[in-house]
């Protein structure tokens, strides 16, 4: 079990739950140990550049969609250095990066779904 797998399962129950991801691979938009906002997400509204908390072949990440294919209700992930993880059905994107740092990330309007409750860790 990886370190998002247990964000990915309580922002799948519906929290919206801020944490500290490490790594270097969605710098600059995403620095090593900076607090993120995820909250659960329609994935039907997904757009290229949205960050998400999507699996990927076994492993969750923290990365951008890099392509939508609303036909296969899918969508593609990649990090932030031009890596391309591959694409994940809409099930398995848990939910949408919000906030970095305390700033609200633009384009995020109207693809949250409702969160039961705050989480923090």
């Amino acid at each position: 079990m990886g370190a998002l797998d247990g964000v990915a399962g309580r922002v799948a129950g519906g929290a919206t739950v801020a944490f500290r991801p490490s790594g270097s691979s969605m710098v600059p938009l995403i620095r090593s140990r900076q607090q993120v906002v995820v909250a659960p997400v329609d994935p039907s509204k997904l757009e290229v550049g949205d960050i998400v908390l999507a699996r990927v072949a076994g492993t969750v990440y923290l990365h951008l969609v890099s392509s939508v294919d609303p036909a296969k209700k899918r969508v593609q992930i990649s990090n932030n250095r031009g890596r391309i993880n591959g694409w994940t059905s809409h099930d398995r994107v848990f939910g949408i990066c919000v906030a970095v740092d305390g700033v609200t990330r633009s384009g995020v309007e109207g693809k949250r779904l409702a969160a039961d409750s705050n989480d923090s860790s």
